[in-house]
């Protein structure tokens, strides 16, 4: 049966708040989440902190991405870096937004609307993209575990088995409830890098004024100022963010306008604990920068755990590990889920939810799984530039980043799409700010890169 055009659905997820998307079945027992029980006490807060929002925001707290906020303050201590890390994730939040109430409005996801909407061209181009950087990103995810679990002396065999264990014990669950529910208690202990900020004893006054001035600037060349840019709006800005929670607050079951204000709360509600951690991370690593430790002597083993721990202590390092462990495997559920998403969404007939078991859902479950094993094996490579993957891994996700924006406003401007929800001009002025702010700074950093190449100094 074909499906109803984009009026009728955007009238009919709103109005009713029940739409059976085109390929998945599975969906028409799905009850209201926000049901009599979750309304009634303490219940009714549960879906503000746990649900999609917050996974997209705190998974995006990823290996990578605290290596990198790690790396800033170890390089140029507090300054520029740390409120920059609060506009990037208030950027992220505007950009999650949309996702949500596209996702909530239409009942479909982002790979699927974009097949419809564009043609097969694009859809296969936007999820062959998501798909390279997911696979990419999740190269990173098990680096940071393998470096974390490395720093209690365990094997990186280990380490990987672990993480890829991790994934397909959670894909098999059989629901999207108990998925999340795994995924959000692993979350929460992103907030280890917290305590880490704490024991590393940082300068209250140094931190304020940072916040105020955003000062002292980085003492580096044009070339290494861009790639932190671009680096650290790749640690909160990212793809795989926009398919993972379009497509999650779908097979969850999200609907009508409730529905938006409370993923609303929830995805702001991850965007400020991310940023706590994020920040966190980056005060952490900040003794490094005070006793100037050159870091390229710990690189290829336990890493910043190990440059700190005769700094802050066994304790402080110990928890930099865990955080370390934590960040790529709330990540790895995330990411490995959104490629999963997006290549059930782009083949016409495949179930893409976790609701749907392995019988019903194969290539759902093999995409999920598989994405995680492969590059666990890449991990496990011998002499594999494992370093050189973590470092570019973010700038890679920005550098794809606008042509996601752009599909992301599209849609979310298109009235037969979204009906009511349709985006204000504020929502617009903020995604296209967003848009041409990621999309120069990628330019910039491309270009600053190629003139080096062939022998150009910039900066």
């Amino acid at each position: 049966m074909s499906p109803p055009p984009a009026s009728a659905v955007a009238a009919t997820r709103i109005g009713t708040g029940f739409y059976v998307p085109r390929h998945d079945p599975v969906r028409i027992r799905r009850r209201d989440p926000w049901g009599p029980k979750l309304r009634r006490g303490a219940g009714a807060v549960a879906p503000l902190i746990i649900g999609p929002g917050m996974l997209a925001m705190l998974g995006e707290n990823d290996g990578p991405s605290m290596l990198s906020y790690a790396t800033s303050g170890a390089s140029f201590g507090l300054g520029f870096f740390l409120p920059f890390i609060l506009v990037t994730f208030a950027a992220a939040y505007v950009v999650q937004e949309m996702a949500m109430r596209l996702g909530v409005a239409t009942g479909r996801g982002y790979g699927e609307l974009v097949f419809q909407r564009f043609g097969a061209g694009w859809g296969w181009l936007s999820a062959g993209d998501l798909v390279l950087t997911n696979f990419v990103t999740l190269i990173t995810e098990v680096i940071a575990i393998r470096l974390g679990m490395g720093f209690f002396g365990i094997p990186a065999w280990g380490a990987v088995a672990c993480a890829v264990a991790l994934v397909a014990t959670s894909s098999l669950t059989g629901r999207y409830s108990r998925w999340e529910r795994i995924a959000a208690g692993l979350a929460i202990f992103n907030l280890i890098f917290l305590a880490i900020a704490v024991i590393a004893r940082p300068s209250v006054h140094d931190i304020a004024l940072s916040m105020a001035t955003w000062r002292p600037l980085p003492e580096a060349g044009l070339a290494t100022f861009l790639m932190l840019i671009v680096s650290n709006f790749g640690a909160t800005v990212t793809p795989w963010m926009l398919f993972f929670q379009q497509s999650a607050s779908v097979d969850k079951g999200l609907t009508g306008r409730a529905a938006i204000r409370t993923g609303r709360l929830n995805t702001g509600i991850g965007a400020a604990l991310a940023a706590v951690a994020g920040c966190a991370a980056l005060v952490a690593a900040t003794p490094l920068f005070s006793h100037h430790v050159d870091m390229a002597r710990y690189m290829e083993g336990a890493g910043f755990a190990e440059a700190l721990a005769p700094i802050i202590g066994h304790l402080g390092a110990s928890l930099f590990a865990l955080g370390l462990i934590e960040a790529g495997a709330v990540a790895m559920l995330a990411i490995s889920a959104s490629g999963a998403y997006a290549v059930g969404e782009a083949v016409k007939g495949a179930a893409a939810s976790f609701d749907a078991g392995l019988s019903r859902a194969p290539l759902f479950h093999a995409t999920n799984i598989g994405m995680a094993l492969i590059a666990g094996l890449v991990v496990l490579i011998p002499g594999a530039p494992l370093i050189r993957i973590v470092l570019n891994a973010n700038v890679l996700a920005t550098i794809l980043m606008p042509a996601a924006l752009a599909f992301l406003l599209i849609l979310t401007n298109d009235r037969e799409v979204m009906g009511s929800e349709v985006n204000g001009r504020l929502a617009n002025i903020l995604g296209v700010s967003i848009t041409v702010v990621v999309t120069l700074a990628s330019l910039a950093y491309v270009v600053v890169g190629f003139l080096g190449g062939i022998g150009v100094h910039v900066g």
